[in-house]
């Protein structure tokens, strides 16, 4: 009698890249825990607070003082973003033997799921921005504008907007504190909960707003499911930067808040 298969990991987990042997059980995944979250979490602030401390010691060092804002701003963001998930690379290679791209369901889903996530971005921008209508959502005079007055300002902020914006908030979002909601309340409440904090984030560049807080949350469920239904962080991501294209290209066009 021929040894048993393992079990089928729920929707939203990520195998091994090597199958186990027969009879074997897979790991639970996500096999890391709320104490890891924490510390994530932690770590936060002293990485984007060295980031911008190594930004002011180049600008004293050099005396170069950048005209554009964002050219200021945005390189100091990335050397944040960079730290902290060298932070997290840290963790899940030291503490538990595991890649974190894969641990993290950074995998390129079917060419269709991929096409669809891709192009459901608009869509979700779209019904967004129905749903803030009939809410009466108030404009806001967003700290955010002061960088779009220039024409480098503006494309280095379209290129984050579209690329580093949505991987970094997706690995952490999705691809981190999501497995470990879904395992603890079930797909969709989970997708819902792992929402709230994203929204959250973005708080404060609308005035903590309760409009702009749940339109936040309606759009960061809208990419959990994405990442759900397809078991990738990577078609969650693709979803997420059309979304932020389709709000940026509104903006330059008609001078409209962008609600990321």
């Amino acid at each position: 009698m021929s040894d048993p298969a393992p079990p089928t990991p729920p929707p939203g987990a990520v195998q091994d890249a090597a199958p186990p042997p027969a009879g074997a059980r897979l790991a639970p995944y996500p096999f890391w825990n709320y104490q890891d979250l924490l510390l994530f979490a932690a770590l936060a602030v002293p990485a984007l607070l060295a980031a911008f401390l190594i930004a002011l010691g180049v600008f004293f060092v050099t005396s170069w003082r950048p005209e554009a804002k964002a050219a200021a701003l945005l390189p100091a963001q990335f050397l944040g973003y960079a730290f902290w998930f060298l932070a997290l690379y840290g963790l899940l290679k030291l503490r538990y033997g595991r890649p974190f791209w894969h641990s993290l369901a950074w995998i390129m889903p079917a060419r269709r799921a991929m096409w669809m996530s891709l192009f459901a971005g608009p869509l979700v921008a779209l019904g967004i921005a129905v749903l803030g209508a009939l809410l009466h959502t108030p404009e806001i005079d967003m700290p955010m504008r002061e960088f779009l007055k220039d024409p480098l300002s503006i494309t280095l902020l379209f290129v984050f907007a579209v690329t580093l914006g949505p991987v970094c908030e997706e690995l952490a979002f999705r691809g981190f504190l999501l497995p470990l909601l879904m395992r603890s309340f079930g797909p969709v409440a989970g997708v819902f909960v792992a929402a709230l904090p994203f929204a959250l984030l973005h708080g404060p560049q609308y005035g903590w707003s309760w409009r702009h807080v749940l339109l936040i949350t309606l759009a960061g469920a809208a990419f959990g499911w994405a990442r759900y239904r397809t078991g990738s962080t990577a078609a969650a991501t693709l979803m997420h930067a059309g979304y932020n294209l389709t709000f940026f290209t509104a903006f330059l066009m008609q001078g409209k808040h962008i609600p990321w």
